[in-house]
């Protein structure tokens, strides 16, 4: 792990996407065309809109990464119900290879970019990234019954980004913080923070 100068704020410890986004890509993949309707622990979405979701948050975070900023980094995620098209799951491998692929570079994680029509240094945008392929995968496998072991490296920055948003200033795309005890797994304490009950699972 290298640490990335971002000239608008402290270095930023860069994480090889790779070994998450992969992830992600097996989790989709084990996917059954009878599991898109499924509930997950979002709420608001069935598992065809959460897939979708992935893919467009892999997109924008791509462009982001890329600094290529325009509508795919300048929508708010929350303003349309997101859902998946035909071929989803080649579009969304091809996609999270080229996220992956984007963030080696250092150039990524410097300087300003962009997303969800946020301006917000290249390390944040980073952070934030990877830690909605940590939390979403866990819904992904979750809500369809799959193993999941998210990448250490993308499971502790998900930890460091997410510990410092449990002030009052608390982004709104968050949920109240669940405890989960000091003593519990990392990956139980990340979901707790991201607003989210370790323990949920579908209804029988």
């Amino acid at each position: 792990m290298t640490d990335a100068t971002d000239q608008t704020g402290p270095a930023v410890p860069m994480v090889d996407f790779g070994p998450q986004t992969r992830l992600i890509a097996r989790l989709a993949d084990g996917v059954g065309e009878d599991q898109l309707g499924l509930a997950t622990p979002c709420p608001e979405y069935a598992v065809h809109n959460l897939l979708g979701h992935v893919l467009g948050l892999t997109v924008a975070f791509r462009d982001a990464g890329r600094k290529d900023l325009g509508p795919t980094t300048d929508t708010n995620p929350g303003a349309s119900l997101p859902d998946i098209t035909d071929g989803w799951r080649d579009t969304l491998a091809k996609a999270l290879d080229e996220l992956a692929e984007t963030w080696r570079d250092p150039q990524a994680w410097q300087g300003m970019t962009r997303a969800g029509g946020v301006d917000l240094p290249g390390g944040v945008a980073g952070l934030v990234a990877l830690d909605e392929l940590v939390v979403h995968g866990w819904d992904l496998a979750r809500a369809t019954g799959q193993e999941y072991a998210p990448d250490e490296a993308a499971l502790n920055a998900a930890q460091a980004f997410l510990a410092q948003a449990t002030g009052p200033d608390r982004p709104p795309i968050f949920g109240p913080v669940v405890p989960v005890p000091d003593e519990a797994p990392l990956l139980d304490r990340v979901v707790g923070l991201s607003g989210r009950e370790p323990q949920w699972r579908p209804a029988p």
